[in-house]
């Protein structure tokens, strides 16, 4: 997605041509003189248009106007979060129109944190998975158009140009999280996501390297390695780098769960709607989103992604219930569910995010049906051993809206987690699954400040809407560049961002 900011009064925006236009409208409304102000004005005293969040009139051919598409969208007070709904609203209300741009104009002046949520809206309305979709044949017929450009409008837009760069760079951290989050396993195998690792390494301030089964083994990652081995897909381990910091800068890790498809193993799951198992590597895509947001904003601090990349299969050689193995920080786990994977991929990697002497360390996981009970689709499951790093990514989340809700991590729940075989079960009882499945992932962060966030419920949505949500970049990069220091001398536009293609050379893969 192309997006520009641009300085535009609704005189300027009744003037513009664009195939379609979305005013967004708040409270306390004065209109002007223009035919966007009159229209405006005008569906008000007939009762037709409330400024209220959401509400919406649909217009076509409206005199004194250049674009004929015009939908008209209440604000309310302008909060971000009602911005965001009105762009939500207002696109899908043109869902279908053949248009490969549009103009979204504010009718009165807005504030950072609305331009932010109106240009992530839009991208998130805007974007359209087509991947693994063949083109249409019939010459009778053409291909659906494609939303490529969103403008921006507001009266001056020259206060809020940092804050509108730092979305579209979110932006597009969310669109590749979504792109590789929906698509089909057989299109995204540990090796495909360790290349679209690779490709980051193009971008400014990037290093990538994929590991492959040779160096897995070497490391002694025998939990990560239990789970892939009933695979005939390679695993790989993606370790990430950005560098925006002095080398002496401790920097925080990100750890994604890149199951790339979960069967359950073993403990085979249940047929109906287990096509939804390749979302289970939506924590690994968004590290992917993160780094690709990173390498747009260039903030300045160090960030590491690990990304424990496999697929949870039960073959003749895949681990069984009862089994005992022992993971990188010789820690002996019996395996009592072969679908409570997950974890068992997420401890070797958090043992192995010890080497960088972190100042923080987040994993990124779909890791329990448990935590979508108990929250939803709404908010993340959160949990922290670290009281501020709790804190401050839930302030992140509130401002990125894309909240979290903290969760429990009383020592009373590893109860369940004792067994007489290992030093740990990866599995407790039914009772508070989500957290015992912190409680385990906490045994291998002794070493750090540490945050868990179960996003099994906020990952994707089921039903018609199918999808990846991109869910939780928003409330990483949010986080990070709170956590980053002073900003570089030069910000790069969006336009500079897509063609940059240069950076460190990507490391290829190994073993």
């Amino acid at each position: 997605m192309d997006f520009q900011l641009k300085s535009m009064r609704l005189a300027d925006a009744a003037r513009t041509a664009a195939p379609a236009l979305l005013v967004l409208v708040a409270d306390g409304f004065e209109p002007g003189e223009d035919a966007v102000s009159g229209l405006i004005a005008r569906a008000q005293a007939g009762g037709d248009f409330k400024t209220e969040a959401g509400a919406l009139l649909s217009t076509y051919g409206a005199a004194g106007l250049a674009t004929a598409r015009v939908v008209l969208a209440g604000l309310g007070d302008g909060a971000a979060a009602k911005v965001r709904k009105a762009v939500l609203a207002g696109m899908a209300a043109l869902k279908g129109q053949p248009t490969r741009s549009l103009t979204v104009c504010f009718a009165q002046p807005a504030d950072d944190a609305a331009v932010r949520a109106a240009t992530l809206a839009a991208g998130e309305a805007g974007y359209v998975y087509r991947t693994t979709k063949g083109r249409v044949r019939d010459n009778a017929k053409k291909d659906e158009p494609r939303l490529t450009e969103v403008v921006i409008g507001l009266p001056d837009a020259r206060p809020v140009r940092a804050a509108f760069d730092r979305a579209v760079g979110v932006a597009a951290g969310v669109e590749l999280a979504r792109e590789w989050a929906n698509r089909p396993p057989n299109y995204a195998t540990p090796t495909l996501l360790g290349e679209a690792a690779l490709a980051l390494a193009k971008l400014p301030g990037i290093r990538c390297e994929a590991l492959g089964p040779r160096d897995i083994a070497k490391l002694g990652m025998g939990a990560f390695q239990a789970v892939a081995q009933g695979s005939r897909q390679e695993a790989r381990f993606i370790v990430l780098r950005y560098d925006g910091a002095a080398k002496s800068d401790a920097p925080v890790v990100l750890v994604g769960k890149g199951i790339t498809f979960d069967t359950g193993g073993i403990s085979l799951k249940p047929a109906p709607e287990m096509d939804e198992m390749k979302f289970d590597m939506s924590g690994a895509a968004s590290v992917l989103g993160v780094f690709r947001a990173l390498a747009h904003l260039q903030p300045a601090l160090n960030v590491v992604g690990l990304i424990p990349a496999c697929e949870n299969m039960p073959d003749g050689g895949a681990v069984k219930p009862g089994d005992v193995v022992t993971s990188m920080s010789g820690q002996t786990i019996e395996i009592l569910n072969t679908d409570a994977e997950g974890r068992l991929v997420l401890c070797d990697a958090l043992t192995y995010a010890e080497r960088f002497k972190p100042r923080a360390v987040i994993d990124i996981a779909t890791l329990t049906g448990a935590c979508v009970i108990a929250l939803g689709g709404v908010r993340h499951g959160l949990f922290a051993s670290d009281s501020a790093l709790g804190d401050a990514l839930m302030a992140a989340g509130d401002q990125a809206l894309d909240p979290a809700w903290r969760m429990p991590l009383d020592d009373e729940y590893a109860e369940s987690l004792k067994t007489n075989f290992a030093d740990v079960a990866n599995v407790g009882g039914r009772p508070a699954g989500a957290v015992t499945a912190a409680k385990f992932l906490q045994r291998f962060t002794s070493a750090f400040a540490w945050a868990h966030l179960d996003i099994a419920g906020t990952a994707w949505k089921g039903g018609a809407a199918k999808g990846a949500t991109g869910r939780p970049v928003c409330l990483l990069t949010q986080y990070l560049l709170d956590q980053a220091g002073p900003a570089k001398a030069t910000r790069r536009s969006a336009s500079q961002a897509k063609k940059s293609d240069k950076g460190a050379p990507a490391k290829r893969k190994r073993g």
